[in-house]
């Protein structure tokens, strides 16, 4: 068991970050135990895009400059991989092709105007959160608000590779990790990382745990919505579908947060 869950992490960070983690050991046994360490890859992405904006907003930076930091981290420390993936699910669904056509529009190595609309609008809105947060909360909170973004995009991977969520191909990452994950652990692992960040929101009040705790469920419901249609349009997953499940959870979370009082 520890074996595996050294092998698990090292499938996490090696395959959704760019940190220098080898992946020693590629199977769906393996896949299963990194996709329930997602969040923990999300963690640390989250912490890095939130350390880099909080001392940008420290250094005199301003809040717009410090939200583009915390975006751009992220974005850096998967090379792109998930923001491509979202504008490559997105000429995928806008095409409105049958399901193969629309693969091969999605395997396609540029991007169309369904694309580039999406990633466009995405990038704007997680800037723009971020700066309200940093701008009206300081450094803590927009800071905070980078990590319950990168981890709730993350988890919402570990409930899309869950049983019963079948691979639209049969070769790829999405092939290696769709219907790993029990769908018990899976939830399990959502309680947990819902109650922590709900506790780290917890540091600003009641209102901030229930705040905090929300934006996390509600970027796993905005992940499942775009998961269920992808499964139905293309009759599974693919790697770019969670490259759009996760960057649409971070989006979502990003903009509960910035909601309210």
């Amino acid at each position: 068991m520890t074996s595996l869950n050294g092998h698990g992490l090292r499938f996490a960070f090696g395959t959704l970050t760019v940190l220098p983690v080898r992946v020693t050991q590629w199977d769906r046994a393996t896949a299963r135990s990194g996709m329930l360490c997602a969040p923990l890859a999300g963690l640390v992405v989250g912490l890095l895009a939130a350390a880099l904006g909080a001392l940008s907003l420290l250094a005199g930076s301003g809040p717009l400059l410090a939200a583009v930091a915390s975006v751009a981290v992220p974005a850096a420390l998967t090379r792109g991989l998930h923001l491509d993936g979202l504008a490559d699910t997105a000429d995928g669904l806008g095409s409105g092709k049958p399901a193969e056509d629309a693969l091969r529009i999605m395997k396609q190595s540029d991007i169309g105007p369904f694309g580039v609309i999406t990633l466009l609008l995405v990038l704007l809105a997680q800037v723009a959160v971020l700066f309200q947060l940093y701008g009206e909360g300081g450094w803590a909170r927009g800071a905070l608000g980078a990590v319950v973004a990168a981890v709730g995009a993350r988890l919402a991977l570990t409930l899309a590779s869950r049983q019963g969520v079948p691979a639209a191909r049969p070769e790829g990452l999405g092939a290696v990790v769709a219907g790993t994950v029990p769908v018990g652990r899976a939830v399990a692992v959502a309680v947990v990382t819902v109650a922590l960040c709900a506790a780290a929101g917890a540091a600003s009040g009641p209102y901030g745990a229930l705040h905090h705790a929300l934006a996390v469920v509600a970027a796993l419901a905005a992940a499942e919505l775009l998961l269920r249609h992808c499964v139905r349009r293309f009759g599974g997953v693919t790697g770019d579908v969670f490259g759009g499940v996760a960057e649409t959870a971070a989006t979502a979370a990003l903009v509960v947060l910035v909601l309210g009082p």
